[in-house]
């Protein structure tokens, strides 16, 4: 049965002032053990109480996943979460958004008494630049990075790393990252993400034609 857009799969989870929490956001089509071995890092290295994975309705970075199998993606995250304290979530339903930095400006006044953190792979930091306002994104949230095969060198010589080069905090306090007042940004190298949605979407299609 499809889930309600109204229903509890589109609100915020449960959560208490003063929790630390990582948001990370993306299409999940589909999601993988990569999301929840990124979270279950996230939760140690940067001592987080809860990691959010906000279930988007529509990337626009990625024109190939559809709108429809929304509820149908937020069936499989929950399946693959399989943890207590990664919460899944399609709240842009409800906030009537789409890009991140519109996410974040209506997210963040709900979620004022909670320390938060930005969580993406080092080929989202890579292209973060052409993210809409994505200054304005590093402005209002500490962000962690987390390391890709083959990609650690570009996602650092990139123009938004090199922007926010002298907010980069080092690996070694990223405990200290939430909490921390934006800009602030820390490179995990460990450990290496080796899936991807997009490698996955792709062996999909190519199925399909064979």
């Amino acid at each position: 049965m499809a889930k309600s857009p109204t229903g509890p799969a589109f609100r915020l989870p449960l959560w208490i002032p003063g929790m630390r929490i990582g948001l990370l956001g993306g299409s999940f089509d589909p999601p993988h053990e990569g999301h929840r071995q990124l979270s279950l890092v996230a939760l140690k290295t940067l001592r987080l109480d809860q990691v959010w994975w906000l279930v988007s309705p529509h990337n626009p970075l990625k024109p190939d996943v559809p709108s429809e199998n929304l509820a149908e993606r937020i069936d499989a995250a929950e399946a693959i979460a399989r943890h207590p304290r990664i919460r899944v979530t399609g709240i842009e339903v409800s906030l009537g958004t789409t890009y991140t930095a519109d996410t974040l400006r209506k997210l963040l006044p709900r979620l004022a008494s909670a320390d938060l953190v930005w969580m993406m792979g080092a080929d989202n930091l890579a292209s973060f630049h052409h993210w809409r306002n994505w200054p304005a994104i590093a402005a209002s949230v500490p962000i962690a990075v987390f390391n890709r095969p083959g990609l650690a060198l570009s996602a650092l010589a990139g123009p938004a790393a090199a922007a926010l080069a002298a907010r980069r905090i080092p690996e070694r306090a990223a405990a200290s990252l939430a909490g921390s007042a934006p800009p602030a940004w820390v490179f995990l190298s460990r450990p290496h993400i080796q899936i991807s949605s997009t490698e996955l979407r792709r062996a999909r299609r190519l199925a399909s034609q064979s």
